[in-house]
């Protein structure tokens, strides 16, 4: 791929600080990491949390970069054939850019982007399932379990474990048109929204699902939180929103034309679900509809699958697909990976996998738990080091209400003490309870809460979900919760 800085720039603010963007071929990749430079390549100086990638102009130079954009000057002497830009900052300039080398692939496809802080693996996860069965869609999706187009997956270095950043993103995107897809949904994180990686993104619906508390150690408030949820209104065409969230009102003011809404309480809603039957096995509702009434199942129990349905529904409808065939689709949904992921252990213990690691979630995974248990609900969970710190208690106090045994353990302990977070978490429940143990070690954990799950019993590790790994220190290892439950439940008895 071959553009000149002048076209990359065209039209966009900016300052030449050396050489000629006319003459500047870029020819190899566009990136923010000056440890990806080769010959004929641009690199963009971002700041980051840790760094400023000013540092290392002169690095990337020395690996080949024949352009460089900046957003304030620079000490380092630049050889005259380096084309030297500045811009007001260079993460807005940056999706621009990244846009435009990899030919604008956002317009060649409907893009859904969903936003909200919880739900929005399983939406992706949904609509992927629906559009494929109801009208052989090829579907891409970018989120927290990777890259993927018709379940091919796309490989492509990133440091950001939801939404990718600007360059990667559209990368991806071009990736994906070239593969064939035709729709892409993605997730939509509040950090990346925050950090403009989104923007420049042509988006044609934009979802969202809810608004609880998490992330406050990045947003210091709800207040601040939700307006980074917002930003993703102020970009796309149209929206879909929870009517049973009073977010969906502020994105309402944003949007100028009328937001889709779906709910279970909002008798306004346009979707609405009612009726609904919760079993083991999966939730059955009514889906209403623009005066009509339709007959929906969901192979995952609880309320909260029937709000991702929900939502499901209304996007495709949006985007011009069969309703009925969209609402049929969902009852052959697959599983979703570490989102009330199931395992039926020999001895008859039920395991529920599930990413929940906030409060609202880990309430919501095991109320559902709880109104079709016939006996015990065992939990096994911790809470991420180096992330908020608020919500430690109070999910010790969720889980210690809601199961009759407890086991808190460490989820990513990442740079913090193991040991301190399992100390915050146990502040909010009664540590005196027999029927609370800690046990750092996360597989000694799981293995604990199997070895005291009776048959008919059910046990909930949460926290995780699909994740493949555990960071520890600086150090990332492999950790599975559900692989590790497959083993522990595969040892012979003692």
């Amino acid at each position: 791929m071959l553009m000149k800085l002048s076209d990359l720039l065209a039209g966009y603010e900016h300052r030449v600080l050396q050489g000629d963007p006319g003459a500047a071929d870029i020819r190899a990749c566009i990136a923010y990491d000056s440890r990806r430079m080769t010959a004929g390549s641009m690199y963009i100086a971002m700041r980051g949390s840790r760094t400023d990638g000013h540092r290392f102009v002169g690095d990337a130079v020395v690996r080949g970069a024949v352009a460089v954009m900046v957003d304030h000057e620079i000490e380092d002497s630049m050889p005259s054939q380096v084309c030297v830009v500045q811009v007001a900052d260079t993460r807005a300039a940056a999706p621009v850019v990244a846009s435009r080398y990899f030919g604008e692939p956002s317009r060649e496809m409907d893009v859904v982007a969903v936003t909200g802080t919880n739900g929005k693996t399983s939406v992706s996860y949904m609509m992927e399932s629906a559009l494929r069965t109801a009208v052989r869609a090829r579907v891409g999706v970018i989120g927290t379990d990777g890259c993927r187009v018709a379940h091919e997956s796309i490989r492509i270095d990133t440091t950001t474990p939801t939404t990718p950043e600007a360059v990667e993103l559209h990368h991806i995107l071009r990736c994906m048109r070239d593969r064939g897809a035709d729709t892409v949904v993605m997730e939509a994180s509040s950090m990346a929204l925050m950090l403009r990686r989104v923007d420049h993104t042509d988006i044609k619906v934009g979802v969202f699902t809810n608004l609880t508390p998490d992330h406050l150690d990045n947003h210091g408030s709800m207040e601040q939180y939700k307006q980074a949820k917002l930003l993703l209104f102020r970009m796309c065409h149209q929206a879909v929103a929870n009517a049973d969230d009073p977010v969906s009102a502020d994105i309402a003011a944003l949007m100028p034309r009328a937001v889709t809404t779906f709910g279970l309480d909002d008798a306004e809603a346009d979707f609405r679900a009612g009726d609904l039957v919760v079993e083991p096995t999966g939730t059955r509702f009514v889906l209403h509809h623009d005066g009509r009434r339709y007959q929906a199942e969901v192979p995952i129990p609880g309320r909260f699958a029937v709000y991702n349905a929900l939502a499901t529904v209304a996007t495709c409808h949006l985007l011009g697909h069969d309703l009925d065939a969209v609402i049929g689709a969902l009852a052959a949904l697959p599983p979703i990976p570490g989102r009330f992921e199931h395992f039926r252990t020999p001895k008859g213990v039920s395991v529920v996998v599930d990413y929940a690691h906030s409060p609202d979630s880990l309430e919501k995974v095991l109320s559902t738990i709880r109104g079709f248990a016939r006996r015990r609900v065992i939990t096994v969970f911790g809470c991420g080091g180096d992330r908020d710190r608020t919500k430690r208690a109070p999910m010790g106090e969720i889980a210690q209400k809601h199961s009759d045994f407890v086991v808190v353990t460490s989820d990513n302990p990442r740079n913090e003490d193991p040991e301190a977070i399992i100390d915050q978490i146990m502040l909010g429940m009664h540590a005196t309870s027999a029927q609370v143990q800690r046990i750092t070690d996360r597989r000694a954990a799981i293995e604990r809460g199997l070895a005291v799950a009776d048959p008919g019993d059910i046990v909930l590790v949460a926290g995780k979900g699909a994740e493949k790994y555990q960071i520890i220190g600086d150090q990332t290892v492999h950790f599975d919760d559900m692989e590790t439950v497959r083993q522990l439940a595969a040892k012979p008895a003692n």
